[in-house]
């Protein structure tokens, strides 16, 4: 049981969101509302709203009060560079990495074009789902320069591939050029993912960088669109 009565309304408002009984874009009660219903002080309930704010629960608008978010979508942070495992960790919740496909190739028209590649040069193909709760939530198409990642394994590829490139290898990955649509789903798509009814995808195409400036991986993130909420931080110049 909590002691702090602040932490005991953040709870209480946060089992009702985790429960669908308060559904995302629904304005709580306003401050002083909080404080009749909870019998409690305005600071104690400006304590509560300030944690379930930095905590991803709510909003809070200028003006115009606090509004519930969409818990069931996950933060995907479009300008940084952050693996599935690192994500899952953050959110914690459980996860697990599928490899379909681990395979040495050449490079068809299509990879030498965006992974600067040429025929003569081999590509790591990895096809993996990202699993989180019990769904397959991405289906990444990964290919990476064996020039640059002379050694692969399956083993590697159901875990973390960035921290075995960083840690093992000691690689400075360094940046990355994103492209954002909306696709149908193909049938791999179909195939690999548990997509439901939905039928369209978030597709996040990826040119990462090392540090010198070499392209080492091209790859192609298909996510199911009720789960990603892609967000980004924007400063304007002067």
């Amino acid at each position: 049981m909590r002691t702090n009565k602040y932490l005991t309304i953040y709870d209480e408002i946060v089992e009702k969101i985790q429960s669908g009984q308060l559904k995302p874009n629904t304005k709580l009660p306003s401050e002083n509302e909080l404080v009749e219903q909870y019998d409690t002080s305005r600071e104690t309930i400006r304590k509560a709203l300030t944690m379930l704010s930095q905590n991803g629960y709510i909003q809070k608008i200028r003006g115009k009060g606090s509004f519930v978010l969409d818990v069931s979508k996950f933060d995907f942070p479009i300008s940084g560079l952050v693996s599935f495992k690192e994500l899952a960790q953050k959110m914690g919740k459980p996860w697990k990495t599928i490899v379909y496909e681990f395979a040495l190739m050449k490079p068809d028209d299509y990879l030498q074009q965006h992974l600067n590649v040429t025929n003569k040069d081999n590509v790591w193909k990895v096809l993996r789902a990202r699993e989180m709760d019990g769904e397959r939530i991405i289906l990444d198409k990964a290919f990476f320069n064996k020039k640059y990642v002379p050694i692969l394994t399956r083993e590697i590829c159901e875990g973390s591939i960035y921290e075995y490139l960083e840690h093992d290898m000691e690689l400075k990955i360094s940046f990355a050029k994103k492209e954002i649509f909306v696709d149908e789903p193909t049938e791999e798509d179909q195939k690999y993912l548990d997509l439901k009814d939905y039928n369209h995808i978030v597709v996040v195409k990826n040119y990462v960088y090392l540090e010198d400036a070499s392209l080492f991986e091209y790859t192609e993130s298909r996510h199911r669109l009720d789960k990603f909420r892609f967000v980004d931080f924007a400063r304007r110049g002067h």
